[in-house]
């Protein structure tokens, strides 16, 4: 499912796309010089480290659309509670905080089953994903009864926020529900930091969402995190 199945405005938008399967003169030097070793930037870095199909075999990893976006942008989310906002920007697969840089990729397993999100973010210094990450775990707890979060047309209404163990040491992690046309969904999202590099990950059952006739309870897949984990560790 594309990043807006929550947003009540795309979910039938989406079905169509869940079905169908980012001076002088220069002198010449007396002995050869080596040359520079080019330095790999962040969103490089980040390009190199996302896990692909062959790190994940049996699933669709593949970009995100932006036409499916909750929010194109962290300054379009806006939220009736300003401490839930690191986990709205968590759950619609956008950075949290200003990192240096960012990249979003799905995985998919299949038809009827849940999509895993992975949003990786790169920060400078490194203290400021440890930051950020304490700011996630701080959320979670603030905002158990709750939260609205909007964008532009697009509104969704979070009816709770509960923690739960990660599948992962050192990970946060929490579910989330929300109610469309009547049908109760469950959704779940982890966060882990290695390095100055936050891995956010957000699983969430997109076909039974715009289906509306099943409610669904999205589990976080843990081969998915280990193996993004495990890239990001080399």
């Amino acid at each position: 499912m594309k990043r807006a199945a929550l947003a009540v405005v795309s979910v039938l938008a989406l079905t169509s796309a869940l079905t169908a399967c980012s001076g002088g003169e220069d002198k010449p030097s007396a002995a050869p010089t080596t040359p520079k070793a080019k330095q790999i930037t962040p969103a490089q870095r980040l390009a190199k480290a996302i896990v692909t199909e062959d790190d994940l075999p049996g699933y669709n990893v593949s970009e995100l659309e932006a036409e499916y976006a909750f929010a194109k942008s962290s300054d379009e989310l806006t939220v009736d509670r300003p401490g839930c906002a690191p986990l709205a920007l968590a759950m619609n697969q956008l950075p949290l905080g200003e990192p240096r840089a960012d990249l979003t990729r799905s995985a998919g397993a299949g038809y009827g089953k849940e999509s895993t999100y992975i949003t990786l973010a790169s920060y400078e210094p490194a203290a400021e994903a440890e930051s950020l990450l304490a700011g996630l775990a701080k959320a979670v707890p603030e905002c158990r009864d709750g939260f609205t979060a909007k964008a532009g047309k697009n509104t969704t209404d979070y009816e709770s926020v509960t923690a739960e163990k990660g599948t992962t040491s050192g990970s946060v992690a929490f579910r989330s529900t929300m109610t469309f046309r009547g049908v109760s969904h469950t959704l779940r999202t982890e966060a882990v930091r290695d390095g100055d590099v936050l891995a956010v990950y957000f699983s969430v059952n997109g076909f039974a969402i715009a289906d509306s006739t099943r409610p669904s309870d999205a589990k976080m897949p843990a081969n998915v995190v280990k193996a993004q984990n495990s890239k990001l560790a080399k």
